[in-house]
């Protein structure tokens, strides 16, 4: 059940903290990992793997596994928009463009995130969210920074990673028009199943097979390890979790510390540097998801005559 708008449910606010940092470092982890495995293949090694810890964990825990009748339909369109259109537009997108940094055009789906919210579930739009809106746009807009000039020389990555961003947003809103009656587990375990399908067959028919799981270094390997199980395990069951109980909003701009954790993860894992702007954005950022997570104040009831 979807919290009062504007405000995030106590029992799930833990787990954006943690889902911010977790998701935020895979960043670097990403970046190390794809240095020895192609993308597609990385995405379904961790698709595959994640949806089996998914069920195992539904299932050991008691957890319903069955899609309910005549809701195949809402999850194969849920399924379709949240991971699988993400994840083959995300992906070429990051290769596309000049800088790591652009992926945070993926970071823009807040904007289709309120606007779909605004059409399709009526979510009222209050000075409060547009002021948290604005200062999120900010921050992503400072970590972008110099390579703003990185979507010039790439316009047809820059344009993928946009529609992944409308993609993800689509998908939220739509798990909260057309719910489905599973767990969240057992939810997040079936689009996954989903999307692995097509992953799969684009990577075995569009990249190279020459490097087997095997033969990956030592820390590429614990770099896949932590994509499946912290990234593609807890962090999208906590993301579904999140995306279904909290008011749209709030969801997406909270998680817009995200990239900001991505930034500073690559300075400690990749040694990358910071400027001035990169701090800037993170007081922004900061400030934005404060906003955005205030309760509103309670107005005292009016007094009748």
């Amino acid at each position: 059940m979807s919290a009062p708008s504007g405000r995030v449910p106590r029992s799930i606010l833990w787990l954006l903290v943690l889902l911010t940092l977790a998701w935020g470092f895979n960043w670097s982890v990403a970046k190390t990992v794809l240095n020895e495995v192609q993308p597609l293949h990385y995405r379904s090694w961790c698709l595959g793997i994640g949806a089996i810890g998914l069920f195992t964990i539904a299932w050991l825990g008691g957890q319903r596994l069955r899609v309910p009748r005549g809701s195949w339909g809402r999850l194969l369109l849920t399924a379709t928009f949240n991971i699988l259109l993400w994840n083959v537009t995300a992906t070429p997108g990051i290769q596309m463009m000049a800088s790591g940094r652009a992926v945070i055009l993926a970071y823009t789906y807040p904007i289709w995130g309120i606007l779909f919210s605004l059409w399709m579930l009526g979510e009222p739009l209050t000075r409060q969210k547009l002021l948290g809106l604005a200062l999120g746009m900010a921050g992503m807009g400072l970590l972008l920074g110099s390579e703003l000039g990185a979507v010039g020389r790439s316009p047809l990555g820059a344009l993928l990673l946009i529609v992944s961003a409308v993609s993800w947003a689509l998908g939220v809103v739509c798990m909260k028009r057309w719910p489905v009656d599973l767990p969240t587990t057992s939810l997040t375990a079936w689009q996954m199943v989903i999307a692995l399908g097509p992953i799969c067959l684009a990577g075995a028919l569009f990249e190279d097979h020459s490097v087997p799981i095997l033969q990956l270094s030592f820390w590429v390997g614990w770099g896949l390890a932590y994509s499946v199980v912290i990234s593609f395990v807890f962090c999208y069951w906590a993301w579904m979790k999140i995306a279904t109980e909290a008011p749209v909003t709030v969801s997406t701009i909270g998680m817009l510390m995200v990239p900001v954790v991505g930034v500073f993860s690559g300075v400690l894992v990749l040694g990358e540097p910071l400027v001035w702007s990169d701090y800037l954005a993170l007081v922004l950022v900061v400030l934005a998801v404060g906003v955005i997570l205030r309760p509103a104040p309670n107005r005292p009831p009016v007094r009748r005559a």
